[in-house]
């Protein structure tokens, strides 16, 4: 990989984290189960992509700290919205 590939793969991961932190916080603003479950849905989604990202570019504590914050994600999503 050359580095114009990699500053676009860091670029695309740290649009991914963004729009995951996004969606997160959306689930607060949800008025529905159903709403939140879609904030939740695309959280993970976003989370899921970063952390393949972050595999692909070789940056193993970036993976690590992804998996734990999808982790926390899904345990609010459990405790606060789940039926």
């Amino acid at each position: 990989m050359d580095e114009v590939e990699r500053q676009a793969k860091m670029a695309y991961l740290a649009r991914c984290k963004e729009e995951a932190e996004k969606a997160y916080d959306a689930m607060y603003d949800a008025h529905s189960y159903r709403d939140a479950n879609d904030c939740y849905r695309e959280a993970k989604d976003y989370f899921y992509a970063a952390i393949g990202h972050a595999d692909d570019i070789g940056l193993p504590d970036e993976v690590e700290a992804l998996r734990k914050r999808l982790e926390h994600v899904r345990a609010v999503f459990r405790s606060q919205f789940a039926q």
